[in-house]
């Protein structure tokens, strides 16, 4: 890590779990992504850190069923982490009970999560997913900054007016939540994102 800044372009993949129970040591520092599974979130990780399969992106949403861990800079205890995908997935509601409880335990119950980057689609923000994650996020105080993807589906005053309306609605959530633009086609939003990470992650007493 240099004068706070990580290279998220070094991201390496670390290993894939299905319960908390079989993920890494909970040491260091993570910053997790969560987002309906049609919201765009393996595309956000991958324009993020420069690599074109990172995360798996598909045609087919929910196909993300596992927790995946990603390394930064050649060290594990710095990390991303990509969480399931909710939401569209064709599979049994057993198996999305099972997806919800796992999520729901790594959301309470790690210690190295500093943050969690929400991916929403600027067009259908807010959805009850999004809502649920924020609930949770206010009873752990655990900050949350949204990016509002696929922002070049719209004109720009109609993405502008979307990022306003959804800083309205979490107004009562401001100390903890933050908005911004993105568009993974575009590059749009990518810098401030990376330094909101970067602020997660480099905290001085973080590790």
């Amino acid at each position: 890590m240099q004068d706070g800044k990580i290279n998220y372009q070094s991201a390496r993949f670390l290993i894939s779990a299905p319960r908390l129970a079989l993920c890494p040591p909970d040491t260091g520092v993570e910053v997790a992504f969560a987002g309906r599974s049609n919201a765009g979130k393996s595309s956000a990780i991958n324009t993020l850190t420069q690599q074109k399969a990172l995360a798996r992106t598909s045609k087919t949403p929910g196909r993300t069923q596992l927790i995946n861990f990603f390394t930064l800079a050649n060290d594990e205890a710095y990390r991303l982490v990509d969480l399931p995908g909710y939401g569209f997935a064709k599979v049994p509601d057993q198996v999305k009970l099972e997806w919800q409880r796992h999520l729901s335990e790594y959301l309470y119950e790690r210690e190295a999560l500093r943050g969690l980057m929400l991916v929403m689609d600027v067009r259908h923000p807010l959805s009850e997913f999004d809502q649920m994650m924020l609930g949770w996020a206010d009873e752990k105080a655990m900050p949350v900054h949204i990016l509002l993807t696929k922002a070049d589906k719209l004109k720009p005053g109609a993405a502008k007016s979307s990022l306003l309306a959804v800083r309205r609605q979490l107004a009562e959530w401001e100390d903890l939540v933050s908005v911004q633009l993105f568009s993974a086609l575009k590059r749009q939003g990518v810098d401030e994102a990376c330094a909101r990470m970067d602020a997660w992650l480099c905290e001085r007493d973080a590790v």
